[in-house]
């Protein structure tokens, strides 16, 4: 049993339900994907050639910092180093880091003291894998994996080493930069997965796992942890999908967090226009709290350090909704309640919030309700919405309705749906 000081402290995430992912670093200079380097099996001598070229010039975390407290994101995650291997901060233990790039300067250091000056909950992403380092195994997702010489290279090469190299950089990270909230590994792929990469995975014993987890919760006491490392974690990180209900593990109910993205992309992807309308991203919002999950948001910035302008006006835009609807998110979560087709319901404690995603003409049925409600309005504006008890039992006539059973209550709605990219109804239960 874990002592108080290893277990995590949870509360602060569960209320939080917003948060931003950024993904930064070298490939930002393709702009093509993150996994640039392996999608295009770039050699680590000939992708080193970017770090000469990395001059974010116009990286002001404030007004990241700014821009996702506006939006009403809670936590920021940053990542530390991805797959390829370049440290975003001054690292003791390798020269490939932002310190000998032109830039010259610790951005993870300006990050966290701008995130935390707006009161934001910082969290580190740190990757398992790194392609450039010479002692990194060459796997199914390295860049050289299909070199005719790899299995004569991997000779050469001794992950005991980059275990060790793995866990210096994580004391690093953990021990220079004050209170981490959040630690999100990224990733093993062991080769008995089902969707397992060539031969050469990767899992707990290439990280140590244990050893490593028992470090980063010996230095940052309460830390939140994913469960990337192949071994359990604290919450549990779908990616790319939207679970359907509220996340269970062998029949019990978990934490998690749905990792999203803007347009597809972790990274910069300059000519990926895939983005999001803001409607679907507060649906997806809306859809994950309702389960009781978080959502984590991603912004890819440029090679120059600023979010492009389809980041920026999808946080403005976000913005615009949270500021009025920031309730029916906050500390929300399932309810047993069962929503009608096109609803979605939050709740925190007698409060009901009743997400609209389709706008129905005039009337709304909710089934279970009837008797249950003392008042109803707009959470917008908070204009009184009127409730109606229609009589189960009344004949059908051709212009008057009744409701469905005796226990559905009805609300009378607008015409003109609210002008904003989803309706909230909030309801004060009895």
């Amino acid at each position: 049993m874990a002592s108080n000081t290893q277990q995590p402290d949870l509360q602060w995430f569960t209320s939080a339900r917003l948060g931003m992912f950024i993904h930064w670093g070298l490939y930002s200079l393709p702009a093509r994907h993150e996994w640039v380097m392996s999608k295009e099996k770039i050699p680590a001598d000939e992708y080193e050639r970017y770090m000469q070229y990395f001059n974010p010039d116009l990286y002001d975390p404030v007004q990241w910092a700014k821009d996702a407290k506006a939006a009403g994101i809670k936590y920021v995650v940053l990542t530390t180093k991805h797959h390829e291997g370049f440290a975003l901060w001054d690292t003791q233990v390798s020269d490939y880091n932002i310190i000998n790039s032109p830039f010259g300067k610790d951005a993870l250091r300006m990050f966290v003291d701008a995130m935390r000056a707006e009161g934001l909950h910082v969290g580190f992403y740190h990757s398992l894998i790194d392609w450039h380092h010479p002692d990194f195994t060459i796997d199914g997702f390295h860049p050289d994996r299909d070199r005719p010489d790899r299995e004569e290279r991997n000779k050469g090469r001794d992950m005991a080493k980059y275990r060790e190299f793995l866990h210096a950089q994580v004391r690093e990270l953990l021990t220079n930069y004050g209170k981490i909230h959040y630690l999100f590994f990224d990733f093993s792929y062991r080769e008995d997965w089902p969707d397992k990469p060539e031969k050469g995975g990767k899992g707990r014993d290439d990280w140590a796992s244990e050893k490593l987890l028992d470090m980063v919760r010996t230095l940052q006491p309460g830390i939140v942890v994913n469960d990337r490392l192949d071994i359990p974690g604290d919450i549990v990180t779908p990616e790319g999908y939207q679970p359907t209900k509220p996340m269970e593990r062998d029949g019990r109910e978990v934490v998690w967090e749905a990792c999203q993205t803007l347009n597809g992309s972790w990274g910069y992807d300059r000519d990926n226009h895939d983005y999001k309308s803001v409607p679907l991203l507060v649906r997806m919002l809306v859809d994950t709290v309702s389960n009781n999950g978080n959502i984590l948001l991603n912004v890819g910035p440029t090679a120059r350090g600023n979010f492009d302008a389809n980041a920026s006006k999808a946080l403005s835009d976000l913005a615009d909704w949270m500021s009025v609807h920031s309730r029916s998110i906050y500390g929300c979560g399932h309810s047993s309640l069962t929503p009608p087709k096109d609803v979605r319901y939050t709740q925190s404690g007698k409060r009901l919030f009743v997400h609209v995603f389709a706008w129905p003409f005039e009337f709304m049925h909710l089934p279970g309700l009837a008797g249950k409600v003392a008042y109803a309005q707009l959470l917008h504006d908070a204009s009184e919405i009127k409730i109606i008890q229609l009589d189960a039992e009344a004949p059908v006539t051709s212009i008057h309705m009744r409701a469905d059973s005796k226990d559905t209550l009805t609300l009378k709605l607008p015409i003109r749906e609210p002008g904003v990219a989803v309706p909230v109804i909030e309801l004060f239960l009895k």
